[in-house]
């Protein structure tokens, strides 16, 4: 996975479609707080991986090598 991520990124993890949109919405928006205008743009779909981890409060890096030894 890379630097960052996207609806489809989420749902591999295991998110349900509407939990995936809701993390990218907050995460586009936490962007924008941050002085990023690019993120105010309803038709993109990719934020960084650490400002979802962030509101998570989980590495997604960590679960995808847990799920992968199972």
């Amino acid at each position: 996975m890379g630097t960052t991520v996207c609806k489809e990124d989420l749902i591999n993890h295991g998110y349900k479609k509407y939990q995936a949109i809701s993390l990218i919405r907050q995460a586009k928006a936490i962007m924008v707080q941050r002085g990023c205008p690019y993120y105010n743009n309803k038709r993109l779909g990719r934020v960084p991986r650490d400002v979802v981890e962030c509101i998570l409060g989980v590495s997604l890096v960590s679960e995808a090598r847990v799920s992968d030894g199972n």
